[in-house]
């Protein structure tokens, strides 16, 4: 019987086959590595949100099993619609945006007065950043100290000013919420400031040193040349602020539990307050979808409204 006699192999196939055999095993390698992370956010984040929006359609009390579990279909974002705590919270939330832009502004301007005209900035950076990494807890409970109604450091300045009769501030359902956002103000000025000042260092000194030539006051070449070089820090901290205002759940349990009257309940708390107290998961699960929706609509227009404003 004849043999059949194979071609030998070149070397341009010797090299594929290395290369091919290779490629496998940085591919393995690369999977292995990236595998624990892939099961973490697969079961802690992908599953979860699934879960979500499927149980956003039905009406469920997990403490009963899933023998309970009935499918309402889109009756659950009917109620959400017309159930008058909900409305309420994302009217708070809404309200709550107004911090994004306010601390945005305190923190730039902090920012370019501590990078320019102001000695010991460590010290300064240090201190506007001690309230961000502090605990929450511990700043929730100086703040009620400094809240109290009578005896609190703030009424009795007030007080020693002539004002007679101070607000109650988180204790008055008219103060409650501007109470909130002060102190949301106060927490987030510091790192925001940070973030901003790495931004003016990455500013080219050749611009300032032009503009200095050519005669141009501080008024200019911050409308020319800070706040478009700063448009991109700016963008990214917009965007990360509205959705952290969003999530706002930690001063309200500390301070006000969603109250007085429902004046500073925001849709963290009342979908907490619907799953874990009154057992409603299907209905939290459609208010987790209403603020998923509105984080994404939101980011979305911003997203394409930053084509007009910031500079890369």
């Amino acid at each position: 019987m004849q043999e059949i006699q194979t071609a030998p192999e070149t070397p341009k196939t010797k090299l594929k086959r290395k290369t091919g055999s290779l490629q496998k095993k940085e591919t393995m390698a690369g999977i292995l590595f990236v595998g624990p992370m892939l099961i973490g956010v697969t079961v802690l984040t992908l599953i979860p949100i699934l879960a979500t929006f499927m149980l956003s359609l039905a009406d469920w009390n997990f403490i009963a099993g899933f023998k309970d579990l009935k499918w309402v279909g889109l009756d659950n974002f009917e109620r959400l619609f017309q159930d008058d705590a909900f409305l309420k919270s994302l009217r708070n939330n809404a309200y709550f945006l107004l911090t994004v832009p306010i601390y945005l502004a305190v923190s730039m301007f902090l920012a370019i007065m501590i990078d320019k005209h102001v000695y010991m900035k460590s010290y300064f950076k240090v201190a506007y950043f001690m309230p961000y990494i502090s605990s929450i807890v511990a700043v929730a409970i100086v703040w009620q100290v400094l809240f109290h109604p009578s005896a609190g450091p703030v009424n009795q300045l007030l007080l020693s000013l002539g004002i007679d009769n101070p607000p109650k501030w988180i204790a008055d359902p008219k103060y409650a919420l501007p109470s909130l956002m002060m102190i949301s103000v106060w927490v987030s000025i510091g790192f925001n400031m940070i973030v901003y000042i790495a931004g003016l260092q990455s500013i080219p000194r050749d611009l300032y040193e032009a503009a200095d030539i050519d005669g141009a006051n501080a008024w200019n070449k911050f409308k020319s040349i800070t706040f478009p070089q700063l448009s991109s820090t700016s963008f990214f901290l917009l965007v990360t602020g509205i959705i952290s205002t969003f999530k706002v759940f930690d001063l309200i349990a500390i301070l006000t539990k969603g109250g007085p009257i429902s004046s500073t309940s925001m849709i963290v708390w009342y979908l907490y307050d619907t799953a874990f107290v009154n057992l409603k998961i299907g209905y939290a699960s459609s208010m987790a979808v209403v603020l998923f929706a509105c984080v994404m609509l939101i980011t979305l227009l911003q997203w394409v409204g930053q084509k007009k404003w910031v500079n890369y």
